[in-house]
């Protein structure tokens, strides 16, 4: 794995001025907008909301609330964020190689645990079994030789 200083350095930028920076400063911006030129300009909103800080009281009371339901939404309850995930996912390859070695170690536990059982149990290992472990052997020797962490060999083993 390359490192590049210059392009991390622009990642922790952009980071950190769309999640706080940018988010801060446009909350403050529409505040500060919609009150001053929609608020005071009509009376009977200027009734509901006297000061620039019964204003923002209000909003945070109500907005904070109200996004978190919305963002509880967008995770949990729609299938954007899955669809969301599912690009990242397919877009990263240290996120698909994880996965793919998670799977591959949950093969071969499973297949140690049958021998262990069947030896446990004095049971004589048959061939089935011994071509079923050949057969797992050969798929990873095989995936592995042919793949590299930018390759389409994971994002394939994915689609199987």
């Amino acid at each position: 794995m390359t490192k590049s200083t210059a392009f991390r350095g622009w990642y922790y930028f952009r980071m950190g001025w769309s999640t706080y920076f940018a988010f801060i400063f446009a909350a403050i911006n529409t505040l500060t907008v919609t009150y001053f030129l929609a608020i005071e300009n009509y009376p009977i909103l200027k009734e509901v909301f006297p000061t620039f800080m019964h204003y923002i009281i209000i909003i945070i009371m109500i907005g904070i609330p109200l996004l978190t339901l919305i963002g509880y939404v967008h995770f949990k309850r729609t299938p954007s964020f899955r669809s969301e995930s599912a690009v990242n996912f397919e877009s990263n390859p240290f996120a698909r190689r994880t996965l793919i070695n998670s799977e591959l170690t949950l093969k071969i536990n499973q297949e140690l645990i049958t021998l262990l059982l069947k030896m446990q149990k004095g049971e004589k290992i048959n061939d089935k079994v011994i071509e079923q472990i050949q057969k797992t052997q050969t798929e990873i020797s095989s995936l592995v030789e042919k793949r590299t962490i930018f390759s389409k060999e994971d994002l394939d083993f994915l689609k199987k």
